[in-house]
């Protein structure tokens, strides 16, 4: 099956509302990463789409996941990126969070100056369009989609 043939059937597993929401976050993101690779790791907690300079997992620049209620944004080396607005979440010794809740906060300026600093903290960018990847399908998953 192709790349995104497969990743759509991903996506599909979630409900229409974070699905709609998924794929509005890969477009915005792929516009403003067109060279990135598109890595995707179908998890055990949640379907990841990470953005990088190579197909190696140490290259990944930033990435979304897809939980059964919302989108986030991840930044692999979100404990370096300035965050004058308060707007990174965790407590870990690289990752950073940001919510996607609304979906519409990933345009904001304060997002886009955050992704902005961790793409000039990277390698550069491949040149040409950047490819998709299926990297790992786990065979056990959590739910996708909200208990009722």
């Amino acid at each position: 099956m192709e790349a995104q043939a497969q990743l759509d059937t991903f996506i599909d597993k979630y409900s229409q509302e974070v699905g709609g929401e998924a794929r509005q976050a890969l477009a915005f993101l792929e516009a403003r990463l067109p060279t990135a690779f598109r890595l995707v790791y179908d998890n055990y907690n949640a379907l990841v789409i990470g953005f990088g300079t190579s197909e190696k997992v140490g290259g990944i620049i930033l990435s979304i996941a897809l939980y059964p209620r919302y989108v986030t944004l991840f930044f692999l080396k979100g404990t370096l990126l300035p965050d004058p607005h308060g707007l990174l979440q965790g407590s870990g010794s690289t990752v950073r969070s940001v919510r996607l809740s609304p979906i519409s906060r990933l345009e904001t300026a304060e997002v886009a100056a955050l992704i902005d600093a961790a793409v000039a903290m990277a390698s550069t960018l491949p040149a040409g369009e950047g490819p998709l990847i299926i990297k790992s399908i786990s065979a056990k998953q959590r739910p996708r989609r909200p208990k009722s």
